[in-house]
């Protein structure tokens, strides 16, 4: 089994490594990190990743996998990346993001008629397409399957293996990983964080939110 894994400038790695480090684990699986050239791609905070293949030359895949990150913006307009993500997942057998990465997915079409959730910053973004939209940490519709934000990729990730490999294989993989999340505050959802914590998260975020959403409108006029 083949997981193609999306990289483009800017990506949240955590999005990315965090659904890695359950699939690296899986039997049978051979991962792949995907890019439009085989130059290391920097995270949004710096940390270098390394392609193993490039969108012309990549294998076709079973899992199709996109994170999301501050640089989405130029992913969605990217026409490389979206013509790669729209030949690939002809074949594939699942078509999978974390957190925003559904942004880009839905930019090319394939979440359209599909349950989906993205980062709750960005859910009203991904209202904007034809996607049903689900605040949910996992969301499973059919062979569309996409987590919520940038910690969500874990749990997506043993979702995943459970689904491709039963419950038993997602466990082990749980338990050696000592995923047992304790966090120091209970502020790691809208609903906990507190009204002065939430209001300030979306203050900060307002102008790259709103450019955001131009864009949205823009691609969609555009089909």
């Amino acid at each position: 089994m083949i997981i193609g894994m999306v990289l483009f400038p800017n990506l949240t790695q955590l999005d990315l490594t965090g659904p890695y480090e359950v699939f690296g684990r899986m039997p049978s699986t051979k991962v792949l990190l995907v890019s439009e050239s085989l130059a290391p791609v920097k995270s949004d905070y710096g940390l270098l990743l390394t392609p193993d293949a490039t969108f012309n030359d990549c294998p076709q895949v079973d899992i199709l996998f996109v994170p999301g990150g501050k640089g989405i913006f130029e992913a969605m307009q990217n026409k490389k990346l979206i013509g790669f993500l729209k030949q690939q997942a002809v074949k594939a057998t699942y078509i999978t993001s974390v957190c925003t990465g559904a942004l880009v997915l839905a930019t090319a079409g394939l979440l359209d008629g599909y349950k989906a959730t993205t980062h709750w910053l960005s859910l009203d973004l991904l209202k904007l397409f034809p996607v049903e939209v689900v605040k949910q940490r996992v969301v499973v519709d059919r062979n569309r399957i996409t987590g919520g934000g940038v910690t969500a990729g874990i749990d997506f990730g043993l979702s995943v293996a459970a689904e491709l490999f039963g419950e038993d294989v997602a466990k082990d993989a749980q338990l050696f990983m000592e995923y047992n999340p304790a966090p120091p505050f209970n502020a790691g959802s809208p609903e906990t964080a507190g009204k002065e914590v939430v209001e300030q998260v979306i203050a900060s975020r307002a102008a790259i939110q709103h450019e955001r959403a131009q864009l949205v409108k823009k691609l969609l006029s555009e089909r």
